[in-house]
């Protein structure tokens, strides 16, 4: 978590769902905090962690939640995505059953979520790839079909996972800017004047910075 004296422009409220043990959790502490549990287990409740980078010429606090074994209860609260801007969901390509409820999660996020949100798909645990049962060309093409982002990833040995939450990001960011040539709305977008409490409050309370008015 940074200081309250951080400067950024944006708040990105990004939500990590898909099933239990695809490696959301080691995906969100990669990319946070570079680091891996081997023995990540599956906890109930709801965590997020932060991460500030630089997109474009702004620069962007990335809050990255994660179910952390609420998809167990099958629906996950409307409090988990309100204001999310982005999402990923995520599935093993090691167990394809992971992949075949991808629609099921899909419908569960556009109920609850805004219709502009920025949603990726994600295969994890390409360092796995001896044991593929989802082949990268039939998840892209879905990915494709359904208007999807989509990388596959290992959040075990980095591989593309800078890459996944980047892509996301920027393409967040591009809604931002042209949602602000469209509105001169004061509340439409978070800006660095607010403080951080007053932004993360904003992000929950307010519409999310990104949706199209």
């Amino acid at each position: 978590m940074g200081s309250a004296e951080e400067d950024y422009n944006f708040v990105f409220k990004v939500v990590l769902i898909g099933e239990s043990g695809v490696g959301k959790t080691n995906l969100l502490s990669r990319f946070t905090r570079n680091e891996f549990n081997h023995d990540s287990r599956t906890t109930i409740g709801v965590e997020f962690s932060t991460r500030t980078v630089v997109v474009g010429d702004a620069v962007v606090k990335a809050q990255i939640w994660d179910t952390a074994g609420l998809e167990r209860y099958r629906a996950i609260t409307s409090a988990y995505y309100r204001g999310a801007v982005g999402a990923l969901v995520v599935f093993d390509i090691t167990k394809h059953q992971t992949y075949d409820v991808v629609d099921r999660w899909l419908k569960e996020l556009y109920d609850h979520a805004e219709a502009s949100i920025v949603v990726m798909l994600v295969g994890n645990k390409t360092d796995l790839a001896q044991a593929r049962e989802v082949p990268m060309e039939e998840a892209k093409m879905f990915a494709d079909n359904n208007g999807l982002l989509f990388v596959e990833t290992s959040a075990l040995d980095s591989t593309n996972v800078e890459q996944a939450f980047e892509t996301i990001l920027k393409e967040i960011f591009h809604k931002v800017q042209k949602q602000k040539q469209r509105s001169s709305q004061s509340n439409a977008v978070s800006l660095a004047s607010e403080s951080p409490q007053s932004t993360a409050v904003a992000q929950t309370e307010k519409r999310p910075c990104c949706v199209a008015l």
